[in-house]
């Protein structure tokens, strides 16, 4: 039984919601509009405002399916009407980033700094307060996109548990080892 893929999904005023014959969904609104291809087992029905996903049979594979477009397609929505943000801390000394353009330019304690060319769909600003750590913060409306975005970014300097240096999302809990020593 798939419980997320019964839940019904609200379209909010100003989106705009169809499918096609070949069961690709497309999601317009204030933000812009995405498009995904759902399988051709799963039926997308929208009635009052309301999006239903369904399944055909009770397989194992419709429902890993049911849930995972109605994940989807509510992603989309919420997309186009609100967008998504992630935002990274990047903590050591002499860490800093910078945007110029479309390109990120970070400097993550390596002998160089590192460039990343942001994706169009991709917005980036990067923040430096005096005694506080950078903050780079990610805007998009693909969720998945925005998500390998940030996974990249935070793989250029994973965060250590000794110190707890290196790039990580804010708000995020790190486990902090104790150092040699402890042991004594």
């Amino acid at each position: 039984m798939s419980r997320i893929g019964k839940l019904p999904i609200s379209v909010p005023a100003g989106v705009a919601i169809s499918v096609d014959n070949d069961n690709a969904v497309t999601v317009k609104g204030p933000k812009g509009s995405l498009t995904t291809q759902v399988d051709r087992d799963i039926t997308v029905a929208i009635e009052d405002g309301v999006l239903t996903v369904t399944r055909p049979t009770e397989q194992k594979r419709h429902k890993a399916m049911h849930g995972l477009y109605r994940s989807l397609i509510n992603n989309m929505v919420t997309g186009v009407s609100a967008g998504f943000e992630k935002k990274l801390e990047l903590v050591g000394v002499g860490y800093k980033a910078s945007l110029v353009g479309s390109t990120l330019e970070l400097a993550l304690g390596y002998s160089h700094n590192v460039y990343i060319a942001l994706p169009g769909e991709v917005t980036a600003t990067a923040v430096t307060d005096k005694g506080k750590n950078p903050i780079v913060t990610l805007n998009s409306i693909d969720n998945q996109l925005l998500g390998q975005v940030a996974a990249k970014i935070r793989s250029l300097r994973k965060v250590e548990p000794y110190k707890g240096k290196g790039v990580r999302f804010v708000g995020e809990i790190i486990r902090r080892k104790a150092g040699k020593t402890a042991s004594k």
